[in-house]
């Protein structure tokens, strides 16, 4: 299924397109044809726009649409097939759709949290990763029609813990394990490799890997027990983060517990009393900050504290800031758990090992 190789690609932000997204090109089809798609480790069944496909239906995006019919290793999937039948488990199926020959073929459909919305045919292609590594029969969405926030990649790769995710799909060489660097806001490049590192894990921070229920097999949760800032533990009684926090490459914003982000925001606001508060940004983060004329600006550390006592430090100011404010919200109350966002994950390597059941940071590695 792959060839040998090393399966590592580079991760990118992407400003070029403006969006506060990572992302990496990869290859589809043979031959391989570029595409830069957004990662997200917050949904499994991957998808690129594919041609025929007018204005009204699919994003203009800079690369060339993937046209399935200059492909000679694409294949679509049949309706009736148990990989069609699968994608109900995950609520990616959306029934049968007519192929232009007549034949009943797959149809997938995803709703993401920001309410953007794919659909089209389910289909195995050949996914190259690199000169030297490529998935053949990978399945994906060939996707015909798309709106919303999505709008600057030409598709995003899925890399939860469904059967349909890339890391699913290659766990047989990789053991269901990868690892990414998200670089900083100032450019560079991180990382995305596919398979626990094979030389040792020195330099690691690890915590235990929960699941938010059996039937949820998507998300990478792990729990919070503490926050501090400048050195300091903020006061927040453990239950507040007994519901866990979902690690999502594809959210760029933290949302914390009510009680939690409460706690944080005021240190935090106190330790940044020397610099003006700004009002409360379009995206609705409220503690923002007017830094004109600042040839220097001193961030508070703000680390998170996890299950088994690993404290792993934010990178300061990459991954505490972002666009001058504080990369945090509050959800509306302390029963919902929360979501570690990009922008705290950032310059960290992330390392994702379900085999083990845990997550390992560490510190500085892009």
């Amino acid at each position: 299924m792959l060839s040998a190789g090393d399966a590592s690609v580079p991760t990118f932000l992407g400003d070029s397109v403006d969006s506060l997204e990572y992302v990496v090109t990869l290859g589809i089809g043979t031959p391989p044809v570029q595409q830069t798609v957004l990662i997200d480790t917050g949904s499994d069944l991957s998808w690129v726009q594919c041609a025929p496909c007018n204005s009204t239906q699919c994003y203009p995006q800079k690369d060339p649409l993937f046209d399935p019919s200059k492909s000679s290793t694409f294949a679509p999937i049949p309706c009736a097939t148990d990989a069609c039948k699968a994608l109900s488990v995950d609520s990616y199926d959306n029934g049968c759709t007519n192929g232009t020959d007549g034949a009943s073929l797959c149809g997938y459909a995803i709703e993401y949290a920001n309410l953007a919305v794919t659909t089209g045919v389910y289909s195995t292609e050949t996914l190259t990763l690199n000169a030297g590594v490529s998935v053949s029969n990978f399945s994906f969405g060939c996707g015909s029609n798309q709106h919303g926030p999505y709008d600057k990649f030409d598709g995003l790769l899925g890399l939860g813990g469904a059967p349909e995710s890339l890391v699913s799909q290659t766990s047989s060489v990789y053991g269901g394990a990868f690892s990414y660097c998200l670089p900083p806001a100032s450019g560079g490049a991180g990382f995305l490799t596919l398979g626990a590192p094979s030389n040792n894990t020195a330099g690691f921070l690890f915590t235990p890997m929960r699941r938010l229920s059996p039937e949820l097999a998507t998300f990478y949760v792990v729990t919070l027990t503490g926050i501090s800032v400048g050195g300091t533990a903020l006061d927040i009684p453990p239950a507040v983060f007994s519901k866990g926090m979902i690690i999502d490459s594809g959210t760029v914003i933290t949302g914390l517990p009510k009680t939690a982000y409460a706690a944080l925001r005021t240190a935090f606001q106190s330790a940044m009393s020397q610099y003006p508060l700004l009002p409360p940004s379009e995206n609705g983060l409220d503690t923002c900050y007017n830094f004109t004329g600042n040839s220097s600006v001193t961030v508070p550390k703000v680390a998170l504290t996890f299950s088994g006592g690993t404290t792993v430090d934010l990178s300061v100011p990459s991954g505490v800031l972002v666009e001058g404010c504080l990369a945090f919200r509050g959800e509306s109350s302390d029963s919902s758990g929360g979501i570690i966002g990009n922008v705290n994950q950032r310059t960290l390597e992330l390392l994702y090992d379900s085999g083990r059941g845990s997550v390992g940071f560490r510190a500085g590695a892009c």
